[in-house]
């Protein structure tokens, strides 16, 4: 079900990514702020679903508290002429390598257990 889920979701993705005019410049940076935060609780969802502590309600508030926290951060440096959304960039990227190299870790750990049968 959440191969599907997952397939799905790219299958759309790249339908509207298709069909979807350009971002502008303006706001290519509030975007990609966003994407990277969004990813970030993907990950993050991802692995608390191996452990088994997923909480729907926590991944989505998680997924657009991020991304919208991570706009405003990007707005509010292009207005203080600070960037501020690099420090944002930094964090969550750094928390998504730490959630792959977990699932990585699980993933690894359950092929040992099966080949070791």
């Amino acid at each position: 079900m959440i191969l599907f889920s997952i397939v799905l979701g790219c299958l759309i993705g790249a339908i509207v990514g298709i069909n979807a005019p350009l971002i502008s410049y303006t706001y290519s940076s509030y975007l990609a702020i966003a994407i990277v935060a969004a990813l970030d609780s993907v990950f993050g969802g991802i692995v608390s679903t191996q452990k088994g502590k997923f909480n729907l309600i926590v991944f989505i508030s998680g997924f657009f508290g991020n991304a919208i926290l991570a706009m405003l951060l990007a707005y509010l440096g292009e207005k203080l002429n600070v960037d501020i959304y690099l420090a944002a960039i930094v964090v969550f990227v750094g928390r998504m390598f730490t959630n792959l190299s977990l699932i990585r870790r699980y993933y690894i750990e359950k092929l040992e257990g099966y080949t070791k049968r």
